[in-house]
């Protein structure tokens, strides 16, 4: 009794709470929406594309050389039809998905219209997604340079194999050159849903929009942020903690189009924490940013850039007093601190 008590009114009435705080709140629901991309559907095409830029380390049949011919062949049908269907929701979201919020449709010449801008739409999609697959053959070139400039950069690396099963560099580089071409193909959304999910997997944080050129490595990786119009060269290293980001961002969306993060020219090695702010900072050709630098200015070519070393406090804890408190004397001389510069 007292159990169905307690599912009756005050459910009914939390449930009217919240939806009542969906119509409070717009932004964060998309009721009543025609069309909107999946994310899982999407997460499934970067998946599919794993393997087929990496045959045989991803799949769970065993795959030979009399067999890879139909297995690409099956591949590409499966992603050609799902990253279809989802470019054309992604794009006819942009195109109708606000009206459709506000419910705003119109009958007569508007509903002409719009069965005719739907059907330029998946026009449109058919285009893009050609297009992408076109770029496929491209994307394995740039991806096995990164695997070998993983290996090559790295001592810990027993072979190539290893860097492609295990590297989270490899694995959100892979990501972010597959969220690239479709960020400049102009697709809606599923070029973020596919970088965002890239960072939950690794903790590297790469926009689609960045550009980035051949044998690009990031080292161990966590925490790694390189943001929008961010334009990286060829061999650059990255280490664990490495921020290529804007001065600020206090003029929101009016700051939208413009170049806001640095530019890293060829062979650049930038070590962990550093922090390189700024869309006219230029870091020259083989230069080297030590770590934990905080630049908001540029680099000339074959330069070294680290910070001052610091002095550490090193002493010699000893035995507790009668009070309990933790008295401190260098070892090997008399009560003091001694400044170690490192």
């Amino acid at each position: 009794m007292d159990g169905n008590r307690h599912r009756s009114t005050p459910l009914a009435d939390l449930v009217k709470r919240i939806v009542d705080s969906y119509r409070a709140y717009p932004v964060t629901h998309h009721l009543d929406a025609m069309f909107l991309p999946n994310r899982e559907r999407t997460i499934e095409i970067i998946e599919l594309l794993r393997r087929l830029m990496f045959p045989g380390f991803f799949d769970e049949q065993r795959l030979t050389s009399d067999t890879i011919q139909y297995h690409v062949g099956d591949l590409l049908n499966q992603v050609r039809d799902r990253l279809y269907a989802q470019v054309r929701e992604a794009l006819r979201y942009e195109q109708l998905g606000t009206r459709s919020r506000r419910g705003q449709a119109r009958a007569g010449a508007e509903d002409r219209a719009g069965r005719e801008a739907a059907h330029d739409t998946d026009e449109r999609a058919h285009r893009i997604t050609m297009a992408f697959l076109e770029r496929t053959p491209e994307l394995r070139r740039l991806l096995s340079l990164d695997v070998e400039a993983a290996f090559e950069g790295d001592p810990a690396a027993s072979n190539t194999d290893e860097t492609i099963f295990c590297y989270p560099g490899v694995d959100a580089i892979f990501t972010h050159r597959v969220a690239h071409e479709l960020w400049k193909l102009k697709v809606p959304l599923l070029p973020r849903i596919m970088s965002e999910y890239a960072h939950n997997e690794t903790g590297i944080d790469i926009h689609p929009g960045a550009t980035i050129g051949e044998s690009f490595f990031i080292d161990h990786g966590t925490g790694v942020v390189i943001g929008e119009t961010a334009q990286i060269g060829n061999r650059v290293k990255l280490y664990q903690g490495v921020t290529l980001g804007a001065l600020s961002t206090k003029g929101g969306q009016a700051w939208r189009g413009r170049k806001r993060h640095p530019t890293i020219e060829d062979d650049v090695t930038i070590y962990a924490g550093a922090i390189i702010l700024g869309g006219e900072t230029v870091i020259g050709k083989g230069s080297v940013i030590g770590g934990s630098v905080f630049l908001t200015q540029s680099v000339p070519a074959y330069h070294t850039v680290s910070m001052k070393p610091p002095e550490l406090r090193v002493s010699v804890r000893r035995a507790k007093g009668k009070r309990g408190a933790v008295q401190e004397e260098p070892a090997g001389g008399p009560p003091g601190v001694y400044d170690v510069g490192l």
